[in-house]
Parts: structure tokens; C-alpha cells; sequence
């Protein structure tokens, strides 16, 4: 390979004329480019040096562009690679961006369509998860360092995720890192609540409109699209989309283009969609209350996030994180910063937990308001009324929950016998941390 102090680009295709075409672009780009014509011509040439993007065809006389996505993944992690896939094949996108491509384009294909998908791939940084992110994912359990891995595997792509979970997990936190650290870092991220948008607006809402498109639209207004073109897209409770708008983005999804409320012709835009809802959007598609191609598009990659009861071992984590941002808001009273007894934190460990991290928050900030000084005790979390309101969410877990930490009682006390009461061992053949393990023993009694 001919060394290059400029970025250099593998294009892989079988048709001459469509790799000159390719070459041409590059060159106006002021990118350099080699040319494969077959998957084993690729790999050749990814082992005799580095590339900063490959373009791959999906359909190749010896195989097809997924064999050579794959081959990048495991041997070259760090080079994106996109694929050119035929006009409407959302089954050979999907599988390419499932297998770790960055991004596909539909055929025909454009320069212009080129030029977007090449800037967006040789802008890619370096993924950190958790780091300059202003509200990060708490805690070191098996479960978040699940979550931390799919976000650093995801992030620097441009494939559409969607994020599962219960109320008040993280999902919009989960969502933010993603764009954080990804290519489209730097531009703008549009939250939307599709539940909170009327029905009769949404289409303007999301499209945008033309002036006199309709009685008080005085002048041309962008929706969500324009807004958050060149970054990302947030949808949060899709699941709440009404069937009518379930077509209208699927178009959108599908076109990379919409068509302003009032307007002729279709506007390019150029987003990253990531979508989340508490829902079970598998039991919607099945109910007949979410389009089937429409998940199909969204839930390329899922990520669940865990519920705090899940992860129980991340409340001393998470209640230090709370207290310092209630303490840098003001919400402290006096220099010290808010703590909390070891009693009151032992009540949070029992608790259930229906709203997640974002009841604890709420129960922190309540408790901090109510304590005397900066020590907050177990009576003024008022944990009780809590559980009734929830109409007996404590009652109808306590089973469950009994049973859940006499086995995890039960594994601990085998490791303990096993590693002659060697905590650390101990902590290592569960697979957890030695603080873990501390305070999962502290909260069972078993100190």
C-alpha cells in the first residue's frame, strides 16, 4: 500500500464503472482510495495496511459484503465500514448494521449520498463512555458494565437502537451517552415524548411546515427531523405513536427524506434514530398496536436497562452520586456535604424500588429536605407511605423478593465455605467486587 499522509479509503465493488465513479469522489474529497473487486481481494488488502473507512458492496462474486464487515470487526475494529445495499432491501441493511457496520446506503447511489456517509464516518472519535457526559451511568454492577459495553460497542455506528426498560432506569441517559461519543457528537440531539404530542400536530411537529400550510401557520417552521438533522434523534415512549404516524416515519426512516405539512417536494435529512419505551414493543407488534417493519427498523440493536432492584449493589454508588449533585444545586444545607446513616441506607436496600433511579432521587431529595442538618436518617426517607401508594408493590414483591435473598444468601454462604471464609476469594468465584460482595452481606445480615 502506498503510504498517505491523507485519509484513505477501501472500496470494495465487482463493477469497474461504479469504482471509478467511487475513486472520483474520493479524489474531490481530497481523500485517497484503493479498490477490491471480491471479498478475498478486500481482506488482502486490510492486511497489508490500515484504512480509515471501507465501502463495501452487498452482493460480490465470492460472497457478500457481510463477510467482509465481519472480517473488519474482529481484525480492524477501529476502520468503519459501510455497505451498499439494493433499493428496498431493509433485511440486507439491518443484517449489516446488526454485524457492526456503520452505516449502509440504498441503491441508486448518489454523491451526495456518498459524501454524507463518508464526513460522517472519518469524524468518528474515540469512544469513553461515562466520561464529559453530565449525568453518567452510576454503578459497577454486572448489569451496567453489560450496558457500558453495548454503548461503547454502538456509539460509534449510525445504527438505529432502542432502549428497553422500565420507568426512570436511564433510558434518555443511556441515549445522551451514545450521541455523546459518537461521530455526531458535536450536533445537536433532539429529545421528543411521543406521548406528550397531540395527534392532530404531530405530523407538523415532526416534519415541520409551510407557511399558509394551515390556519396560524404565519411562517415556515422546522420540525423534529430539520432540527436534529446531522445529530441524533430521540424517541422516547415510541410505542405511543398513533398507527397513522407509524407509516409517515417509516417513510422517513426508509427515504432518509421528508415532506414538510404544506410542502411539494421531500426534504433530505440525516439523523441517527434511537428510540426507547417502558413498554414491550415484541407484545405491541403482536397485538397489532405497532407496525411489524416499523420495530423491525427501530430495534436494530436493543439495550435494556436494569431496574435498580436488579442491581441493588449500586445504591451506595448512586446515593453518593445524588447527594453531591443536590449538595452542587444547593439543595445542602451548611459547607458538609448531605449524608445518609447507615440504617437509612439499609432501608433503601430493602425497598422496591417501582420508580427506579428516578424515585431515589426523589426519595434523596425529600429526605435531605426533611433531615436535621446534613445526616439524613432511615424516618426521613418515608419509605413506608411510599409502598402503599404504590398500591402494595412492597407487599406483592416480599415474596419474591424473601426468596430472591435466601439463594443469594445461600450462594454466598457456599463460596464463603469454599474459600475458607476468604471474602476476597469469595467475591472473585461470584463474580463480583469485594465491595459487592461487603455490602450484599450487610444488607442479607450475614455480618
Amino acid at each position: 500500500m502506498v503510504k498517505s499522509k491523507r485519509p484513505i479509503v477501501l472500496l470494495v465493488d465487482d463493477e469497474p464503472d461504479l469504482l471509478d465513479l467511487f475513486e472520483m469522489d474520493m479524489a474531490r474529497m481530497g481523500l485517497d482510495s484503493e479498490r477490491a473487486a471480491s471479498v478475498e481481494q478486500a481482506k488482502a488488502r486490510l492486511q497489508q495496511g490500515n484504512f480509515d473507512l471501507c465501502l463495501t458492496d452487498m452482493r460480490l462474486p465470492d460472497g457478500n459484503g457481510l463477510n467482509i464487515v465481519r472480517y473488519i470487526v474482529e481484525h480492524a475494529p477501529a476502520t468503519p465500514v459501510a455497505v451498499i445495499t439494493a433499493f428496498g432491501s431493509a433485511e440486507n441493511a439491518v443484517a449489516a448494521l446488526k454485524a457492526g457496520a456503520f452505516d449502509y446506503v440504498e441503491k441508486p447511489v448518489t454523491p451526495e449520498k456518498v459524501r454524507s456517509l463518508v464526513r460522517s464516518a472519518l469524524k468518528a472519535p474515540d469512544v469513553n463512555p461515562g466520561i464529559g457526559v453530565d449525568r453518567p451511568l452510576v454503578g459497577d454492577s454486572p448489569p451496567m458494565r453489560q450496558v457500558r459495553g453495548l454503548i461503547e460497542k454502538v456509539a460509534h455506528s449510525l445504527a438505529p437502537v432502542f432502549i428497553t426498560g422500565e420507568t426512570g432506569t436511564g433510558k434518555e441517559v443511556a441515549a445522551r451517552l451514545i450521541h455523546a461519543h459518537s461521530p455526531r457528537g458535536g450536533a445537536a440531539f433532539v429529545a421528543v415524548n411521543c406521548g406528550a404530542i397531540p395527534e392532530n400536530l404531530m405530523e407538523s411537529e415532526f416534519f415541520g411546515y409551510r407557511k399558509g400550510a394551515f390556519t396560524g401557520a404565519d411562517t415556515e417552521r422546522d420540525g423534529f427531523f430539520q432540527a436534529a438533522h446531522g445529530g441524533t434523534l430521540f424517541l422516547d415512549e415510541v410505542a405511543d405513536l398513533p398507527m397513522p404516524m407509524q407509516v409517515k416515519l417509516l417513510r422517513a426512516i426508509q427515504e432518509k427524506s421528508v415532506r414538510r405539512v404544506g410542502g411539494v417536494c421531500e426534504e433530505p435529512v440525516d439523523v441517527r434514530l434511537i428510540s426507547a419505551s417502558h413498554q414491550d414493543l415484541q407484545a405491541a407488534v403482536n397485538a397489532g398496536r405497532f407496525r411489524h417493519d416499523l420495530y423491525y427498523r427501530l430495534n436494530v440493536i436493543e439495550i435494556r436497562m436494569p431496574a435498580l432492584r436488579e442491581r441493588r449493589e449500586d445504591l451506595p454508588d448512586l446515593v453518593t452520586y445524588i447527594l453531591g449533585r443536590l449538595a452542587d444545586h444547593g439543595a445542602s444545607r451548611g459547607p458538609a456535604s448531605p449524608v445518609l446513616q447507615d440504617a437509612a441506607l439499609a432501608a433503601l436496600g430493602r425497598y422496591a424500588f417501582p420508580g427506579n433511579v428516578r424515585e431515589l432521587e426523589n426519595i434523596l431529595e425529600r429526605g435531605l429536605a426533611l433531615a436535621d442538618g446534613q445526616v439524613i436518617a432511615e424516618s426521613d426517607l418515608n419509605l413506608a407511605p411510599l409502598a402503599e401508594e404504590g398500591g402494595g408493590g412492597e407487599d406483592r414483591n416480599a415474596g419474591l423478593q424473601a426468596h430472591l435473598d435466601d439463594l443469594e444468601r445461600q450462594a454466598i454462604l457456599e463460596a464463603l465455605a469454599k474459600t475458607n471464609h476468604n471474602k476476597t476469594a469469595a467475591a472473585r468465584l461470584l463474580g463480583v467486587t469485594f465491595r459487592s460482595l461487603r455490602y450484599r452481606m450487610e444488607r442479607l445480615g450475614m455480618d
